[in-house]
């Protein structure tokens, strides 16, 4: 049976989500979800056309309830926002932050938060403030393009309402890394926008981005303007996007496979998270260890991931010098989880994208088009 409804059920009215029925230890972070829509519309965007303009909204007593349900449930470490813009309502966001710091307070910082939100969150150094003081160390935003034209083409504006690589900075500058999402494959691109794209990679020092080629989706104004230009591509399952690129196809496919090679070489990679050590997360709060963290079975967690990245890593992998002057320097500052954290993303960073390179990965992860499972199904 499907349940439909004419109208949009308020976010008010929904119930507590029953975390409780889900395997929470086999997750990597809980998520939990405040508003649904953006105010915004950029041209490849379908949120507004699915969720609308306007943010619904849930009341903070809500969310602290399902963060305390969460807890309950055992999901500790981090929760992401999994709102569509944390800042389509700035007003509800201010109202929401003081709420999370007192939750946090409360349950002694448990819990990092992350969430997505646009760009122009940098100019709202108020709502960056409370966002560090309610534990936000994670950021994603979608840069997209540092072309200003791109930007201006796709109505994507507000993200030129800062300078893109201040607004980073800014961020940064609140102890929250950006994780940015770049696309490829707009009509904008030239044949020189792969490098240009190299330069913003090492100039921005995000650690991870997601770069995909341009995907059209149904209900956006991307979709409906390729389609009135006979530019969709929609039985050609040889294909990672739909949509007829102003350049030609393998250049585009080129083009991306070497950003993927040459954005995720291991000195490039490290570099950039030893600069999100030395400054991001030196801007965080400082919070109390909790007795989680301190228990016997979360060491033990700890020394057996330690063991698994110095032997897979240190000793067996191929870039081990570029890890081990890292790992040697987060160690001596202490910094254990920093080096966990960074080593093992990083890896999978540097694996994938090695595949990319030669062809073995999706060049977007909107196509329709599947890929053979490394790992059988269980």
């Amino acid at each position: 049976m499907v349940l439909k409804t004419t109208d949009r059920v308020a976010m008010t009215d929904f119930p507590i989500p029953a975390y409780e029925l889900a395997e929470v230890k086999k997750y990597f972070l809980g998520s939990i979800q405040y508003s649904s829509g953006c105010p915004y519309q950029c041209e490849f965007c379908d949120i507004p056309g699915l969720y609308g303009r306007n943010p619904r909204l849930k009341s903070p007593q809500q969310i602290v309830a399902e963060l305390d349900k969460l807890l309950e449930c055992g999901v500790t470490g981090s929760v992401y926002f999994v709102d569509d813009n944390f800042i389509g309502n700035r007003k509800a966001a201010l109202d929401l932050l003081p709420h999370l710091v007192e939750w946090q307070k409360r349950t002694g910082y448990v819990m990092r938060l992350a969430c997505e939100a646009t760009l122009n969150i940098a100019k709202r150094p108020e709502i960056l403030e409370k966002m560090r003081d309610a534990f936000f160390v994670t950021i994603f935003c979608g840069i997209e393009t540092p072309d200003p034209e791109a930007l201006k083409a796709m109505q994507k504006d507000h993200n030129m309402m800062v300078p893109i690589l201040e607004g980073i900075h800014t961020i940064n500058s609140f102890g929250m890394e950006v994780v940015s999402g770049i696309i490829m494959g707009l009509d904008t691109d030239k044949p020189e926008t792969g490098e240009a794209l190299l330069a913003f990679v090492d100039e921005s020092r995000i650690p991870l981005l997601t770069i995909n080629l341009l995907q059209a989706l149904p209900k956006t104004p991307l979709w409906d303007r390729l389609e009135r230009e006979g530019r969709l591509i929609n039985d050609d399952d040889s294909r990672d996007s739909n949509v007829d690129f102003r350049l030609p196809y393998d250049q585009v496919v080129s083009s991306w496979r070497k950003c993927m090679e040459v954005a995720y070489e291991p000195e490039k990679l490290y570099a950039r998270y030893q600069y999100q050590c030395d400054y991001t997360y030196a801007n965080r709060i400082k919070v109390p260890v909790t007795p989680e963290q301190k228990s016997w079975a979360n060491i033990k967690r700890g020394l057996i991931m330690l063991r698994n990245i110095f032997w897979k890593i240190g000793v067996l992998g191929d870039y081990r010098r570029v890890f081990w002057k890292f790992a040697l320097g987060r160690l001596r500052h202490g910094d254990i989880e920093g080096l966990i954290a960074s080593t093992m993303i990083g890896h999978h960073l540097i694996m994938f994208a090695r595949d990319a390179s030669v062809g073995q990965q999706n060049a977007s992860n909107y196509s329709i088009r599947l890929r053979e499972a490394s790992v059988p199904a269980e």
